[in-house]
């Protein structure tokens, strides 16, 4: 399958909560596979339900946050989330949180996609500088360099791994002027 069958947009609230059982086993499924997104196992579909209902729909209700999701032969493919909860020092600024593409849609594009989507939204609210942080050596690292997303610095035993809570990742923190 190529990613010219897949739907990408910005969702409301509302239309989160109609997506929340495809959101919770989009970010369940990433977890299980040592995604390194705050969450380490066990993690069940329980808490990736709770994840978006607590975590991600205040802000988007409040215009905080823009979420972006990926729909694909009918399923939550992937998202990814635009911070623009900024203090009034940085309102040009934006930060990339949480770019999850569920196992069964990797490897077509969606990322990448995600990400074009999300500077255009961060374009769009007038933001100039986006930033992220990734674990260190993930395979989300080389996408976002090619993307033109500069490192910063390596933060070294910053997040515990999700699979082996006993050891700590390093984070590599980046930034993109737009």
């Amino acid at each position: 399958m190529s990613t010219t069958t897949l739907a990408l947009n910005p969702v409301t609230a509302d239309e989160a909560r109609a997506l929340l059982p495809g959101l919770g086993e989009l970010l369940h499924a990433c977890v299980q596979d040592g995604a390194s997104i705050s969450f380490v196992l066990p993690f069940g579909p329980e808490a990736a339900r709770a994840y978006w209902l607590d975590k991600v729909l205040p802000p988007l209700e409040g215009g905080r946050l823009v979420l972006l999701v990926a729909m694909c032969e009918e399923r939550v493919a992937g998202s990814v989330q635009l911070d623009c909860d900024t203090p009034p020092n940085q309102p040009h600024r934006a930060e990339i949180r949480k770019l999850l593409v569920h196992p069964d849609f990797r490897r077509r594009g969606i990322a990448r996609a995600l990400m074009a989507a999300a500077e255009a939204a961060a374009g769009q609210a007038g933001r100039s500088l986006l930033t992220l942080d990734t674990r260190t050596g993930d395979n989300a690292e080389p996408l976002y360099a090619s993307l033109g997303y500069r490192t910063v610095g390596v933060i070294p035993g910053f997040a515990r791994d999700a699979r082996d809570p006993s050891r700590l990742d390093g984070t590599t923190i980046m930034y993109k002027p737009l």
